[in-house]
């Protein structure tokens, strides 16, 4: 019994692994429709990529015409940084809101020196003294409102680039 027993089993045992068996036909016809998929999705992409580009484009409206008497003129003044410190004048004929500081000593001769070469230049220099921080301000410029020393210290940086604005105290 113990023979016929393993004879089943082993004859089960052959037909399991000989059943299950992958032709190669089965193995061309799941290649066939990958290759197939594959050519679908490469066909389909530049379409998405059409349809995404026309749903990401822009609208722009079109600009309205306006004779230049008309027009606008925005300013950046507004953006402009300000720094406000309380000086004391050292050295000139006086102060007014708005300043253009073209340099900062800690020594009153450099700052003095300064002065000089920016009246020989042309300028009304100044000299103010901060005595918070111990620094005397060189002011080439100085001005009631913050657009025209806005406009002075834009003019000013292309000899001085680390000029500014200081509103005084």
């Amino acid at each position: 019994m113990k023979k016929y027993m393993a004879l089943c089993v082993a004859v089960s045992a052959a037909m399991a692994f000989t059943g299950c068996k992958s032709s190669e036909s089965a193995y061309k016809q799941a290649y066939l429709k990958a290759k197939q998929q594959e050519e679908q999705q490469l066909q389909q992409q530049p379409q998405q990529a059409a349809q995404q580009e026309q749903e990401e484009t822009n609208v722009v409206v079109p600009l309205e015409e306006k004779p230049v008497t008309e027009a606008q003129v925005v300013d950046n003044t507004d953006n402009v940084k300000v720094t406000q410190e309380k000086v004391s004048l050292v050295n000139g004929d006086g102060l007014k809101a708005f300043s253009v500081v073209v340099g900062s000593f800690s020594v009153e001769a450099n700052a003095t020196g300064l002065q000089q070469q920016l009246k020989n230049a042309g300028y009304n220099a100044q000299v103010a003294k901060n005595e918070e921080r111990n620094m005397y301000r060189v002011i080439a410029t100085t001005f009631d409102t913050k657009a025209e020393a806005a406009s002075s210290r834009n003019d000013l940086q292309t000899k001085y680039p680390d000029a500014w604005l200081l509103y005084a105290k």
